[in-house]
């Protein structure tokens, strides 16, 4: 349950995010109502982006959402191997609908749509470069890391390395970028469950 933003994560990890789990558990909600089972549960990385064009209300809407999704996902079962129960599904439906929101699936597209942006965004200078291009840039700098323990260092380029061979998605709607640079700094610190917005 601690995996909703995939979809991106290792883009968006090596974009300087730590683009939580916690932030708002897994997505399995965002496919039925009712919880999947293991056979049936998917990882945001393993199915497509449903990629939409976001409205400044939407992005509120997540804002808005994150302390009450952060404090659902704090209260599931730290395995990923334990089955939500309806009780809990129906919260995330709840809180989702709160911060207007059709349902739960709609949040979490919303939310994948948001991370598929961020994860091209540089850190350093907040704006959009794509998220190859920061990818490349943190492989350099963690090629150039003294102090990442080889181990460590071996398996992040690892992964980036593999990112770089499945690329993120294509932007569909352009827009997105600006509207999601507007708000960088709120979602960098909601994802990241480091915000208090």
């Amino acid at each position: 349950m601690r995996d909703i933003v995939r979809s991106t994560v290792i883009a968006a990890a090596a974009a300087g995010l730590t683009l939580s789990a916690a932030a708002w558990g897994d997505n399995a909600f965002a496919q039925t109502k009712q919880p999947p089972t293991a056979s049936e549960a998917s990882t945001p990385a393993e199915r497509p982006i449903k990629q939409i064009a976001l409205t400044e209300k939407q992005i509120e809407g997540v804002l808005a959402a994150q302390k009450d999704m952060a404090a659902l996902d704090d209260k599931l079962p730290d395995s990923s191997s334990v089955e939500p129960d309806g009780k809990a599904a129906a919260e995330f439906e709840g809180v989702s609908k709160k911060a207007g929101f059709v349902s739960y699936a709609e949040f979490i597209n919303v939310v994948d749509n948001i991370s598929l942006v961020l994860a091209g965004f540089d850190p350093a200078t907040k704006k959009y470069i794509g998220s190859d291009a920061v990818l490349k840039q943190q492989i350099a700098a963690v090629k150039s890391d003294t102090k990442m323990p080889s181990k460590d260092k071996k398996q992040a380029l690892d992964d980036m390395k593999a990112a770089l061979q499945a690329p993120a998605p294509a932007i569909e709607n352009k827009g997105n970028i600006d509207l999601v640079g507007k708000y960088y700094d709120k979602l960098v610190g909601a994802l990241s469950g480091d915000g208090d917005d």
